[in-house]
């Protein structure tokens, strides 16, 4: 397999890449990822990457249909818009419906949602063309997803046992993904809450292999922080919490009572800690732009560079040119502070905001880059981006409407969660554009063309995510308080049939920032707990850690974090088993075939990750159809887990068998690619006892003669 850091596709070849029925397919899967993920995201309150399963729907539809010559660059540029509309989604879904929560609009308006979507995901789409040389080639940030959907398009262009492994893979992976969400034979996740010393405390994991393929692929250490984060948000920080002022159902902790309701223990988190996460967010996005600073610099003033093609400039690091990039930036904020200005009738507001947005949107667009290519997209906190944007445009308006204008609370609410919209979407689809260009660059596409592409499958998500929700609110209802208000005018105008709230799509992320906004301009904002997360942010500077991964694992919640830290130990284990079978030591700089044997290793478990990922997504995707066919003919047993009379649900010991066994097939698969002497067995006790001795001499004291001959004079 060749090396992930050459591309598949030489600089020095041209092939074909943007081409009509590329932008044909692409447009059609575009438009489909939008209206599945927007569905998903407002049911369950996530949305799943599309950029792997586009990459498989790109290859089987252009290779099924028997196009001739079809290039591995082709299915790179369908995947690319394919993907977009997915990243629009997320950002659209977890704010406008937030305009719903609030009573601002009562439907959904599809030129208002059109202006946000179209206006945040172009300008996210071109910060990140400046920030593509610096955090893809010169950081080299890992991007699990934009590797795992590298493996896909480079087995499907290789045939033979690749594309066999990754098929198999992705049966297998579908296959889990299909029995735990759509037949829902299996629990999805597994967690309990105890009580003691006068607290409580949780464990819990979602048994997901796409995580678990995510852990693997960015490896033990970044794994471990995002674990570490977890664990200081989940199992200290809520404790400490619950100890000093109790849990939301009120009862008196005195120890008798065992297993106790995880929903309050979850609400807590939710209300209160989790905004330690987003705290934490933003003081650790400041400190990594600014521990960046030269390098961005240099990368900016490098860009902006005009260089001659005519004197040798690789064809793979032909980005568009970035003076017009920045020129067209400059298009748009003016085209936002005309949208600004039309929503709010102020002037001055919409000016303060677009200059603000101008800023904000760039500094977000680096940050969600960022920790996209540390824990993938589905996994980046968007609505925690989302959350940290409306702190700092709460502050704008609150000074600028306020205190210098005077504007109304409604006035106020409107001015921010538009601002707040576009920077949103623009994080979200930063991102996406980061994922999609890793995988380019690491299979030899063209930048510039690939941007292009990038920018078609933004403009085709903003067409349809509008008509999307409006559909979608007009049939079920989107958030239990709109569906609320939806009935109170119903009762009050006596036109119309009231809505079943009990069907309204639950939409967590809206109804947490409309909570927010209200807090902020008619309540209170729980800045103690954003204080709490910049100062552990501080601390974590200061003790050199890497202080986003822990942020990132405080704002997500624990049984997240713990399939990634599984897959983490998994990918460290085979990866020393690798080297000890060549070696037959952990100790020092190990020797060039045993680098060569756990390169090995890695390229096998990230190929089987990526059919894993790809294939519990497609399921993911897959169900949001059957969830929409249903709700439009119900009682028709459209949903799959009617088939068959219903199958039912195993309890938690057995769906715990059940993912493990799953787990047992990927290290079996992964491990097939480890040189044929040694024992796993044996080769993991090494491995936790090498680790356990780290461990203890990362905690132990120096020597007290190592201490005095430090200090001579004592």
């Amino acid at each position: 397999m060749s090396g992930l850091g050459e591309p598949w596709v030489p600089a020095d070849r041209n092939i074909k890449e943007l081409t009509a029925r590329v932008l044909i397919i692409g447009v059609l899967l575009g438009g489909l990822m939008t209206a599945a993920n927007a569905y998903l995201g407002l049911y369950v309150g996530m949305t799943v990457s599309a950029s792997i399963p586009a990459a498989v729907m790109s290859m089987l539809i252009l290779r099924g249909f028997k196009f001739k010559d079809v290039t591995i660059l082709e299915n790179n540029s369908v995947q690319t818009m394919a993907s977009a509309g997915e990243s629009l989604a997320a950002g659209i879904i977890f704010t406008v419906p937030a305009l719903l929560v609030l009573g601002i609009w009562t439907e959904i308006q599809w030129l208002e949602t059109f202006l946000i979507a179209i206006l945040g995901g172009l300008l996210g789409t071109m910060f990140t063309i400046a920030l593509r040389r610096l955090f893809i080639v010169e950081e080299a940030l890992p991007y699990p997803e934009g590797v795992a959907c590298r493996e896909v398009l480079v087995a499907g262009e290789k045939g033979g046992s690749g594309l066999i492994a990754i098929i198999y893979a992705l049966l297998i992976g579908a296959t889990y993904g299909w029995m735990i969400k759509a037949f829902k034979a299996t629990e999805y996740k597994l967690e309990g809450v105890a009580q003691a010393l006068g607290t409580r405390f949780y464990a819990g994991s979602e048994l997901s292999l796409a995580l678990l393929s995510v852990g693997y692929i960015v490896g033990i250490r970044i794994a471990s922080f995002i674990f570490l984060g977890g664990v200081i948000g989940f199992a200290v920080l809520v404790p400490i919490y619950g100890l000093m002022n109790g849990f939301p159902d009120g009862e008196i902790l005195n120890g008798i009572q065992n297993l106790i309701d995880k929903d309050d223990y979850k609400a807590v988190w939710s209300d209160q800690i989790r905004y330690v996460g987003v705290g934490a967010m933003v003081v650790g996005g400041v400190y990594t732009l600014w521990s960046m600073r030269k390098t961005i610099a240099e990368g900016l003033s490098k860009a902006f560079k005009k260089t001659d093609t005519s004197k040798g400039q690789l064809r793979t690091e032909m980005d568009l040119p970035l003076d017009k990039v920045m020129l067209f930036c400059g298009f748009l904020v003016i085209m936002i502070f005309l949208f600004y200005w039309y929503a709010t009738g102020s002037a001055l507001m919409a000016l303060a905001g677009a200059l603000f947005l101008a800023i904000v949107s760039f500094f977000f667009a680096a940050v969600a880059g960022y920790i996209a290519g540390v824990v993938g997209s589905s996994n980046s906190p968007v609505s925690g981006m989302t959350i940290a944007t409306l702190l700092f445009t709460i502050g704008l308006v609150w000074v600028v409407g306020g205190l210098i204008m005077g504007m109304e609370e409604k006035e106020m609410m409107i001015a921010t969660m538009f601002i707040a919209a576009i920077v949103a979407t623009s994080a979200a689809i930063a991102g996406d554009v980061m994922q999609d260009l890793k995988t380019g660059h690491m299979v030899g596409a063209t930048p510039w063309r690939q941007q292009t592409a990038e920018i078609v499958g933004v403009i085709v998500g903003a067409m349809v995510i509008g008509p999307v929700l409006s559909i979608l609110h007009d049939a079920f209802q989107i958030t239990k308080t709109a569906c609320a208000d939806t009935n109170a005018r119903i009762l009050e105008s006596g036109v119309g049939t009231e809505y079943n709230c009990n069907d309204a799509l639950l939409a967590p992320q809206a109804e947490l920032i409309g909570a927010i906004v209200q807090g902020a301009f008619g309540g209170e904002l729980n800045l103690p707990m954003v204080l709490l997360g910049a100062v552990i942010a501080i601390i974590l500077i200061r003790l050199a850690m890497p202080v986003m991964s822990v942020a990132i694992g405080i704002y997500l919640p624990l049984y997240l974090s713990v399939p990634i830290m599984a897959g983490g130990i998994i990918s460290h284990v085979l990866l020393s088993s690798a080297r000890l079978r060549i070696d037959g030591t952990l100790e020092g700089e190990a020797t060039k075939e045993a680098k060569m044997a756990v390169k090995e290793v890695q390229d096998k478990g990230v190929l089987i990750g990526a059919g894993f990922i790809a294939g519990e997504s497609l399921m993911g995707v897959l169900l949001a159809i059957f969830i929409v066919a249903d709700k439009n003919w119900p009682n028709n047993g459209i949903l799959p887990n009617d088939w068959f009379g219903g199958i039912g649900t195993l309890g938690g010991t057995a769906s715990l068998l059940f993912f493990l066994w799953f787990v047992g097939v990927f290290i079996m698969l992964s491990a097939r690619a480890l040189p044929n002497k040694g024992n796993l067995g044996s080769d993991l006790m090494y491995v936790l006892s090498d680790g356990a001795k780290r461990l203890r001499g990362a905690f132990s004291l120096p020597p007290m003669d190592k201490i005095f001959e430090k200090n001579p004079k004592n």
